[in-house]
């Protein structure tokens, strides 16, 4: 319980108001941005195993390209979808070390194909209406 006399609890309440908003808009924002970045995520990685990686390289690559992964969403990421046949791995050895390979199935390249053309779609259709309300922000 607060105690406050006159304008120090007037400047108690809108500091507290304020602080409580921004603290609420923050964690509403890392709310959207990580349900944004999940959907991404899947493609991205897809998209980057066109090309056979290790889970180190895969890793490597998206962050060259500006999308970090934490190896705890990575690692699972890659089962879920080895899991669900978009994804083939095998297990080789390489620089004295057993390292697992993932690549593409062919399923795998049917769905990135088909996550491409529905995110090019959606992509084209937020800049259209980002475009028209660009005052309003």
């Amino acid at each position: 319980m607060v105690r406050c006399v006159g304008i120090y609890c007037v400047v108690y309440t809108v500091f507290r108001t304020l602080y409580d908003t921004q603290n609420m808009n923050n964690n509403q924002f890392d709310s959207l941005r990580l349900e944004l970045r999940r959907g991404c995520l899947v493609m991205a990685v897809l998209a980057q195993l066109r090309n056979e990686h290790y889970g180190y390289t895969l890793k490597k690559e998206l962050a060259d390209r500006g999308m970090d992964i934490d190896e705890g969403t990575l690692y699972p990421l890659l089962r879920r979808l080895e899991s669900q046949g978009l994804l083939l791995s095998e297990w080789r050895e390489e620089d004295r070390r057993n390292k697992r390979f993932y690549r593409l199935s062919p399923d795998g390249k049917n769905v990135l194909r088909d996550l491409l053309a529905e995110w090019n779609g959606i992509n084209a259709a937020v800049s259209r209406i980002v475009g028209k309300s660009r005052g309003v922000a």
